[in-house]
């Protein structure tokens, strides 16, 4: 068995997204409506497929970033809360094509639209909902939003290929591994931030600042995610534990466990991850080998230090409630789960 993974929680309470689901409650009933809007459909299996992913839950954290950013910019017109439903309909159709690539079959601890509906509806589903959030950024009207978004969006089908590309290859190295999550999941959070400072009109450096918070903050969220497939409960994670071993994925704690690791240990990576030749005793082997190297731990820490340096992009910024918030929504993405 793992230890726990080291708790990053305050000595008063374990950080949460409340106060900043509070502070912009209103633009996200927007938000919400707009979204339920837009996945209808006369095709039956269009709002049937995308009600079952939207309403197995999630914090719709990348929507809340991009609400958040342009109040803390002193934004007060609306065009964010459409933004905000494009970055939420673009992170449900790579969440829906990624199941697929993934063949899995629990999605926030629920059975996966591809498990229920099939492969091809979940991909066609998937690309509706990418049509959906391209007539959002058009409707917005302002080339930079859709410059940004767009460009998120071809930057996080990169990603996927280069993670096809590194798995089952035990040859990766940490940069390249920092190359696959910084475009597949912290891009979205990049331009989520981004967006919110464009139609607030601020200053570049201040547009830029958000943008380096949103990197950093989708990093130390992905950060977690890997360590968590060696470390949580099924229950905590909402998908199965050890999807990613199971699938030969080359996460940090097996890249840190493999180079750290003895002859006959490597060459139980190179058995399981490279040639997929896995026993039901395997996951617990790896798990131990990752246990006793450290590897889940130092990723965490990684993930704070990173987190450390997305809180430092928005001290430039006035100290507001809202500011404070998104503090706590980065010690809430390292510390969830455990």
């Amino acid at each position: 068995m793992t230890r726990p993974l080291p708790s990053l929680e305050t000595p008063q309470a374990a950080p949460s997204l409340d106060r900043l689901v509070v502070l912009v409650a209103n633009d996200m009933a927007a938000v919400n409506h707009i979204i339920l809007d837009r996945m209808q459909s006369p095709v039956v299996l269009i709002p049937q497929l995308a009600s079952h992913l939207i309403a197995a839950g999630g914090k719709r954290l990348r929507p809340l970033i991009t609400l958040a950013a342009a109040q803390l910019c002193g934004y007060r017109g609306t065009r964010h809360q459409k933004l905000a439903a494009c970055v939420e309909f673009i992170h449900t159709a790579t969440l829906l094509h990624d199941d697929v690539v993934d063949d899995s079959l629990l999605r926030r601890g629920a059975a996966s639209a591809n498990a229920i509906f099939g492969n091809k509806s979940s991909v066609l589903v998937g690309d509706f909902l990418f049509s959906r959030a391209f007539q959002l950024m058009v409707e917005d009207g302002a080339l930079r939003v859709l410059a940004v978004l767009s460009e998120a969006s071809a930057v996080i089908a990169e990603g996927e290929v280069h993670q096809l590309l590194t798995t089952g290859d035990l040859a990766t190295t940490e940069a390249q591994y920092l190359d696959v999550i910084s475009a597949k999941t912290a891009v979205l959070f990049a331009a989520a931030a981004e967006v919110g400072a464009v139609v607030a009109e601020r200053p570049e450096e201040e547009i830029q600042a958000l943008r380096r918070f949103g990197t950093k903050l989708g990093i130390a969220f992905q950060l977690i995610d890997d360590a968590l497939d060696y470390a949580a409960s099924e229950a905590a994670l909402g998908k199965t534990v050890g999807d990613d071993f199971r699938e030969g994925k080359v996460t940090l704690p097996v890249i840190l466990a493999y180079a750290r690791g003895t002859a006959d240990e490597r060459a139980f990576w190179h058995r399981t991850i490279e040639d997929l030749e896995q026993t039901d005793a395997d996951l617990a082997r790896a798990q131990a080998l990752i246990d006793q190297h450290g590897t889940v731990r130092e990723t965490v820490e990684r993930a704070r230090q990173v987190g450390e340096e997305a809180k430092a992009e928005l001290l430039r910024f006035p100290d507001l409630p809202i500011r404070r918030s998104l503090m706590e929504a980065i010690d809430f993405a390292v510390s969830r789960g455990y």
